[in-house]
């Protein structure tokens, strides 16, 4: 194992990035920073896809069955991530802290003990979500219309389910971070290929071919999920990996408070704007049904963009995080300054491809003539927000980078609900802007929480002081 005082540039980390990037010296250009960030970020850009894909799979297995069948997928999809999948991804962040700053500080095998002792928390954490999805249609079937409980009864099926699935889905989210650390990004894009393809197959094989009908989606999601932890553990085993594992002891029941201190800030990130835009969506239903429609339609591309900007994050994150474990302050400065450029840069671009592509988008969502031209005038707004949305996403990952996860969860709390909503809610019903009001509450919630993240990196952030923290966690 490496100790402390022999970490330096040539560790893993960087050595499995690029060689040339990969020099034994505290400086460096800004070129190599962003050929590392570059080369982090392609594989996890197509593997994030992939998972948000593997998860939402299901409304095309059962698209053909019925509209209470699309429908309850979509309802038992939308509380399954706010109340599982969301919490597990929020929860795992910590270790976007943790893991880099230890394999940076060469403590390897604490790698491994930081995810053993996250995902122990998370599978305990599955119990009383399995008890929330299981009672889910008694939920259901309060608060739909009558009409629509048939929709809620499938709903609840899906999520009894579903459960079998979330305790690989949890531990998948702490395994991939094992392999992010030791910059191995590919790992879990590979992984995921397998288990969409599969999941795909299943799908086909149990809805259509065996003709179980609606069960068939939620089995397939469900054994997706079960196998990508499986996946992960076989490359650790019999490929590579293994040199950060920490062996199965009593230790991972211990030294929970610290990494709780960062897990739960980063989850309340992760879920503030996750409901911020799900209480849109509520509020868009009170608008009308065009305005709705209209309202799923932009979510969905606002969602598919900031996959693209969330991997920018990510890999800038555990980049820097790790350069702080090995106390590389100079290179995680210029890389932080890299990594917002590069948002930056994604920002303008998804923005000038929405408006390149306004005349097309809403075509791929419906045919119908209103819907069509609410979405068009829309985009626009859907274009600008890019910006914002990017940087937001990349400075929120640079808050766990540096250990401070709760600075952003207070921001984002704070300006989504105090701000945010109620000035969309204010524009939409007391201005009468509709949907295109809700859209600028958050834009300028998003715009705000950019200049105060920005202000406290700019002015306030000590480098020194977060490597040494980072040194205090080991």
């Amino acid at each position: 194992m490496i100790s402390d005082h022999e970490a330096t540039e040539s560790s893993p980390l960087l050595r499995n990035i690029d060689p040339e990037a990969a020099i034994s010296s505290k400086k460096t250009g800004w070129r190599q920073e962003l050929a590392i960030i570059s080369r982090y970020s392609a594989p996890l850009m197509v593997a994030l896809l992939l998972q948000h894909a593997l998860t939402g799979s299901s409304i095309f297995m059962v698209g053909h069955l019925g509209k209470n069948e699309i429908g309850a997928v979509s309802l038992a999809n939308m509380t399954a991530q706010i109340t599982g999948y969301f919490v597990f991804q929020g929860l795992a962040t910590c270790l976007d802290t943790l893991c880099p700053q230890a394999h940076g500080s060469g403590k390897l095998t604490l790698v491994g003990l930081h995810v053993q002792r996250l995902t122990l928390f998370m599978l305990i954490l599955t119990i009383p979500i399995g008890v929330i999805w299981y009672n889910a249609d008694r939920t259901f079937l309060l608060l739909l219309p009558s009409e629509s409980h048939e929709t809620a009864r499938l709903a609840g099926l899906y999520l009894k389910i579903a459960i079998a699935g979330a305790p690989g889905y949890a531990c998948f989210e702490s395994g991939k971070r094992f392999f992010q650390a030791q910059g191995m990004f590919g790992v879990s894009l590979v992984v995921l290929l397998i288990c969409s393809t599969l999941n795909i197959f299943m799908g086909w094989l149990f809805v259509w071919k065996l003709q179980w009908g609606f069960i068939g989606a939620p089995i397939a999601v469900a054994i997706a999920n079960t196998l990508l932890p499986v996946l992960l553990a076989l490359h650790v085993i019999f490929i590579k990996g293994s040199e950060c594992w920490h062996p199965i002891s009593a230790e991972m029941w211990r030294g929970w408070g610290p990494m709780l201190r960062l897990a739960i800030p980063s989850c309340l990130m992760i879920e503030a704007e996750v409901l911020a835009w799900e209480a849109m969506t509520i509020i868009s239903s009170r608008l009308g049904a065009t305005e709705l429609a209209a309202q799923a339609a932009m979510s969905t591309l606002a969602d598919f963009a900031f996959q693209i900007s969330f991997s920018i994050a990510v890999a800038g994150g555990t980049h820097i995080a790790y350069l702080l474990g090995a106390g590389f302050l100079q290179r995680a400065a210029t890389a932080t300054r890299v990594m917002l450029l590069g948002a930056l840069g994604v920002g303008l671009t998804n923005m000038l491809v929405i408006l390149a592509l306004r005349g097309v988008i809403p075509g791929l969502f419906t045919d119908i003539g209103e819907v069509w031209h609410l979405i068009f005038v829309l985009l626009p707004l859907n274009a600008i927000i890019q910006i914002p949305d990017a940087l937001a996403t990349s400075l929120n990952s640079l808050l766990r980078a540096v250990g401070r996860p709760d600075i952003g969860s207070y921001v984002q709390l704070s300006i989504y609900y105090l701000v945010g909503l109620p000035l969309g809610i204010a524009f939409a019903f007391g201005l009468d802007w509709s949907i295109f009001g809700l859209w600028c509450g958050i834009m300028i919630g998003q715009s705000i929480i950019v200049t105060i993240e920005g202000f406290y990196f700019w002015k306030m952030v000590d480098w020194a002081k977060a490597s040494r923290e980072a040194v205090e966690r080991m």
